[in-house]
């Protein structure tokens, strides 16, 4: 059966052209459509779709406010439509603070032009969230009726329906499942180096927000974004965070305590030596690298810098981005990590680790920052 997706906007044309492209999926099917936040709840409520699209900037009542209401009396997976300034972008972190899994720039110009790639990007990112929460749903209906989970929050589908935690390994080919580290391995380390995309900016404020001011290493965050929203995206976990945050610049020097986001639309390397390292931001206009930030290169520069000294993390994500880049790392002894598939909003980044035997260890979200505070204080 088709996932059923509701679409959301003000404005009659865009929600004529989500639909037709959406329904060119036979993996889609739009069963309805609504004009404004309030009529989306209400539909959500009634027609119970497995993906909504939403607009932010609508009557009556915002597309933030309908996330909101959505979460919480009917969650369902949400793709957001976000305006590509800063103030969109702003609004766009808000939807996924509201609980919003994902989020593509509103470009009337591709969609009027019927772009091929457009509509191709569209209907891929809307069957991964829908495959998300039916993947959750599943998980719902075989948990054995004796257990009783009682979530302390609907902003993730995923953590409604993640696993209750578990001290035991799972162990699978080249890695173990984990709930978490009971004890480091030892290993000295000099950077802390964290990949992701889909999903990322919810999994990177749960795990930020939980390091302390004096976390021992620098950081370096790649995740997937529009050039228009990395600033903004900076900014808001500089201030919720108690370790320094900004988005990086050319020659920022890797300091202790302060994790550096790599702009949209550039490329994040690591320069000098593991004692004196700095940031070099390169515009990038090459058509064959897909990504800009790009883990793999990101992270292939830190392998050259810090050799064996960093622990490298995948997180949720769509596509195999960071694959190559952790291969290289890992070559050079670092050790790495991926985000579980139960906590992920598309295990697909992870899973490219996972599957090509590069990962150590596979982790809940919800226990990531704690396995890595122990894992690099050696404790």
């Amino acid at each position: 059966m088709a996932y059923k997706v509701l679409v959301v906007d003000d404005s009659s044309f865009f929600r004529r052209r989500v639909t037709d492209i959406l329904n060119k999926d036979p993996k889609l099917n739009v069963i309805d459509v609504a004009v404004n936040g309030q009529e989306a709840v209400d539909k959500a409520l009634l027609l119970k779709p497995d993906v909504i699209t939403m607009d932010i900037e609508m009557p009556i009542l915002n597309g933030i406010e309908a996330v909101r209401k959505i979460m919480a009396q009917s969650p369902t997976s949400i793709l957001m439509f976000s305006s590509l300034t800063h103030q969109g972008a702003k609004a766009t972190l808000e939807a996924l603070d509201a609980g919003a899994l994902d989020f593509l720039p509103k470009k009337f110009s591709e969609i009027a032009k019927n772009s091929d790639e457009a509509g191709s990007l569209l209907r891929q990112r809307v069957v991964e969230i829908a495959r998300k929460s039916e993947f959750s749903k599943q998980r719902t209906r075989t948990r054995p009726a004796a257990v009783n989970i009682s979530p302390k929050s609907s902003r993730l589908i995923a953590d409604q329906h993640r696993p209750l935690a578990s001290t035991s390994s799972l162990v699978t080919k080249d890695k173990k499942v984990m709930a978490a580290i009971t004890r480091s391995s030892g290993k000295e380390y000099k950077l802390l180096a964290i990949g992701t995309s889909t999903g990322g900016p919810v999994a990177l404020q749960k795990i930020l927000v939980q390091l302390e001011e004096n976390f021992p290493l620098p950081i370096i965050i790649v995740q997937h974004m529009p050039a228009a929203f990395t600033a903004a995206f900076a900014s808001r976990l500089n201030s919720l965070c108690k370790i320094s945050i900004k988005e990086a610049a050319d020659g920022d020097v890797l300091k202790p305590g302060c994790a550096y986001l790599a702009p949209g639309g550039r490329q994040m390397l690591i320069t000098g030596s593991e004692n004196s390292a700095k940031i070099k931001i390169l515009d990038d206009d090459s058509p064959k690298i897909t990504f800009k930030p790009s883990v793999d290169i990101s992270f292939g520069s830190a392998a050259k810098t810090f050799a064996g000294k960093v622990l490298g993390v995948i997180l949720t994500g769509m596509g195999s981005d960071g694959k190559e880049g952790a291969r290289m790392l890992k070559a050079k002894g670092a050790t790495i990590w991926s985000q579980d598939e139960q906590s992920c909003v598309v295990y697909g980044m992870p899973q490219a680790i996972d599957k090509a035997g590069i990962s150590e260890l596979s982790l809940s979200l919800d226990s990531m920052a704690a396995s890595m505070v122990k894992e690099i204080s050696r404790g």
